[in-house]
């Protein structure tokens, strides 16, 4: 009682300060939100988009960008590019992982000091993401697995997680955007368990959050990618590749540094991509076996392959489906293709004609041809240079 009283005091004596009205007066300094009658910290969270919220600095990793992102699967392939482009803005970003404490530790310093936070969670634990959301404004699910393992399921990881998090992203009331990484070719009727399980999470994800953005991306192309570097590696191992199929199947990979800049896109707009569901493929198409034979062309070996009819592939490939549950220790990962991806890889995956794009969002995708697939340079035998042509040779004298 005696400190509100002294503290009431204090505000009445500061007030009729001669010194203080001269300062309010000039610099027409308020007090309407502060004091012991009202709170200290009231909340202008709006419903759409975040570029009305408040913004400080010129736009670097030193501004304050106003987003405060949880990016959930941000350990993973695209998450460190979406990491990147986000704290490079000046947002704060709340990193969950479940494994080692060095997981996370690259993405530490993409933004200034304090503003990329890793935090432990369990994803089968409410309470924990809950923690993780406490502070956050938007929320991004990058969550994704290409294969099973005895702890966790197609369905539980591109299913159920999505689903959970979209829920308790409504509940926490304070989310403005929630923005969900599909997979271009999701559908129910996919021969893939894997897409028919993403499918399952856009249509629950849209009934818990209709506000929410869908991104489908198609197949990503990077420096940690898990297309070309399998296939390089497995090339340069065994001196063959192996395509399942006759290597037809059409694709539309796609650049994954594209792919974020796209979802950032859709974050910093003026909510006009809320509820909308976006594909984003690359600006061509290629054939399994185009896209095998541009990266070898760009380690610079001759093509060699083995087409492997798809039953057989099944054949070859379902033991260790059938294994997965049966044995009590864990199975290694699949070196290059499983069998849900041989069944995906079955059918076209394209950009429809009437999807949203990129386009609709202000980006350009890049080829892949030159500088998205240069990390392949590493795989040629005799070093970047390896049977380079006459134009590719670095001349001593353009470093001068």
């Amino acid at each position: 009682m005696m400190q509100t009283y002294s503290r009431r005091l204090g505000h009445q004596i500061l007030n009729q300060s001669p010194a203080l009205s001269y300062l309010n007066s000039l610099y027409s300094v308020s007090n309407t939100n502060y004091g012991i009658d009202h709170p200290r910290y009231v909340s202008d969270l709006a419903n759409k988009g975040v570029g009305h919220l408040v913004r400080k600095g010129t736009g670097g990793r030193s501004s304050v960008s106003g987003i405060t992102a949880a990016v959930f699967g941000a350990t993973g392939f695209l998450g460190r590019y979406v990491v990147q482009q986000l704290a490079k803005m000046g947002s704060q970003v709340l990193v969950p992982f479940r494994g080692s404490e060095d997981d996370p530790r690259h993405l530490k310093v993409m933004g200034d000091l304090g503003q990329v936070v890793p935090m432990k969670y369990n994803p089968r634990d409410e309470n924990s993401i809950k923690a993780v959301m406490a502070k956050a404004n938007v929320v991004l699910n990058l969550i994704g697995r290409e294969h099973e393992t005895r702890n966790y399921s197609f369905e539980e990881v591109n299913h159920h997680m999505a689903a959970n998090l979209a829920m308790i992203a409504k509940e926490h009331g304070g989310i403005m955007r929630f923005i969900q990484v599909s997979c271009l070719g999701a559908s129910p009727s996919s021969p893939s368990r894997m897409l028919r399980a993403k499918a399952a999470a856009e249509e629950t994800i849209m009934r818990e959050f209709p506000e929410a953005t869908i991104v489908k991306p198609a197949v990503m192309i990077g420096t940690e990618d898990r297309i070309l570097n399998r296939w390089a590696q497995y090339a340069k191992n065994w001196n063959f590749l192996p395509l399942f199929g006759d290597g037809t199947t059409k694709i539309q990979p796609v650049y994954v540094i594209d792919v974020a800049a796209g979802i950032l896109a859709a974050l910093k707009d003026d909510g006009s991509s809320m509820g909308k569901v976006y594909e984003f493929g690359g600006p061509e198409v290629y054939t399994v076996q185009e896209l095998a034979e541009l990266m070898y062309e760009t380690i610079r070996e001759h093509p060699r392959y083995v087409k492997i009819p798809v039953p057989l592939a099944k054949v070859m490939l379902s033991p260790r489906d059938i294994l997965l549950t049966k044995v009590p220790f864990p199975l290694p990962a699949p070196s290059l293709f499983n069998l849900d991806q041989i069944k995906a890889y079955t059918v076209n995956t394209l950009v429809s004609d009437t999807a949203l794009t990129f386009e609709n969002l202000g980006i350009t995708p890049r080829k892949l041809r030159g500088y998205p697939i240069e990390f392949l340079f590493s795989y040629r035998k005799g070093g970047p240079q390896f049977g380079s042509t006459v134009s590719e040779k670095v001349s001593p004298d353009s470093f001068s």
